[in-house]
């Protein structure tokens, strides 16, 4: 991992009217509109789709580096996040997001390990930690056969 303070950076460009472009330099561009709570078309990645995708997103690869540094053998994890976007004190922002997390494991795991290195995930999230909306997780536990 290389040194903090670590830099983003990403761009936006738009014609008047249209789609936005959005791009970081080595990564395809993806374009984006408002959503269709906002009048948007609904079809593309919005701001609001994009940071919710942030919060599942890191919460796996948060997962996937607790998991490794405790040797923690687990088979797959999905990850769904319902972001609330609410107006407070005449201010729009999320306010909430409820993740819920299916967590696939082998037979003979120990559940209550498993149950800790999700809730260590959910404390370490980088994402969720740089955001005031509340992060409310719940686990599902799977066994495969």
């Amino acid at each position: 991992m290389q040194e903090y303070p670590h830099h983003y950076v990403v761009k936006a460009d738009a014609p008047a009217e249209g789609t936005i472009d959005v791009s970081s330099k080595g990564l395809e561009t993806l374009p984006s509109l408002a959503p269709a709570e906002f009048g948007g078309p609904g079809d593309l990645w919005s701001p609001e789709t994009f940071l919710v995708a942030s919060v599942a997103d890191c919460f796996i690869l948060t997962f996937r580096a607790v998991a490794r540094g405790s040797h923690f053998d687990w088979n797959s994890v999905s990850c769904e996040v319902d972001g609330i976007l609410d107006r407070v004190e005449g201010v729009t922002r999320f306010t909430e997001f409820h993740v819920r997390v299916t967590l696939h494991v082998p037979q003979g795991t120990d559940m209550h390990k498993a149950e800790r290195l999700v809730e260590k995930s959910d404390h370490v999230c980088l994402v969720t930690n740089s955001l005031s909306a509340e992060t409310i997780v719940t686990t599902a536990l799977v066994v495969d056969a």
